[in-house]
């Protein structure tokens, strides 16, 4: 199912539960834009599905004064890795607190996580604030079945976010992303539904629904 010219329309609001991570309130020099998941997704060096089973301190250098700078250290069970290298993810690194993007995760090993970020040395990845990390059991079917392949199909896509309504595309590659204007909340329907997929024409569009999309959809061209 997708949205008649799909990109630029917007769909009707239907008021839905926010994704949430226990990590600490941003603060201090951590700023981060919302995202959609799909975004992030491409943003990302490293997605994977894990349970952290660890949690440590750790030295990681000196700053340019001779102080050690401390990060903590994740160890992680990977389930699945979704995108990044061959090598399954042992260890996540984040900064100590949330003023510099720290990221606080359940180190018990009785949560799961989706979790995003930037690839470090062999088996480890670092993670921030503004990363797309979520306990794996709040995600939507539409998002768990999205991050296989559709995704993916989208990364040559832009989102927009939509500042105020009414907004509109700028080049056909771009799908608006209209949660906070029409939902009043950063991820709705469109981050828990939909995805940004590019068809034959060369112009994106947002596609729902679990399956993939089918080849009419793909061949359609907006009018």
């Amino acid at each position: 199912m997708f949205l008649s010219s799909c990109s630029r329309c917007v769909p009707a609001a239907n008021k839905l539960r926010p994704l949430s991570v226990p990590r600490g309130a941003v603060g201090g020099a951590c700023s981060c834009a919302p995202v959609h998941p799909q975004q992030a997704f491409c943003n990302a060096d490293v997605v994977i599905r894990a349970k952290v089973v660890g949690e440590k301190e750790v030295d990681s250098g000196n700053d340019i004064y001779g102080n050690p700078i401390k990060r903590i250290r994740y160890e992680v069970k990977q389930i699945k890795m979704f995108k990044g290298p061959s090598q399954d993810i042992e260890a996540v690194f984040t900064a100590p607190v949330s003023a510099v993007c720290g990221v606080t995760l359940d180190a018990s090993g009785k949560k799961e996580y989706l979790i995003s970020g930037k690839a470090e040395s062999a088996g480890s990845m670092h993670i921030t604030l503004c990363d797309y990390i979520q306990p794996w059991d709040s995600l939507s079917t539409t998002q768990k079945k999205s991050l296989s392949q559709r995704y993916q199909m989208g990364c040559d896509c832009k989102i927009v976010r939509c500042p105020s309504l009414p907004c509109e595309i700028s080049a056909p590659e771009e799908c608006l992303w209209t949660d906070l204007m029409i939902e009043k909340q950063v991820y709705g329907r469109q981050a828990n539904h939909y995805a940004c997929v590019k068809r034959a024409d060369g112009s994106c569009s947002w596609y729902r629904g679990v399956a993939p999309p089918k080849k009419d959809f793909l061949d359609a061209e907006d009018p």
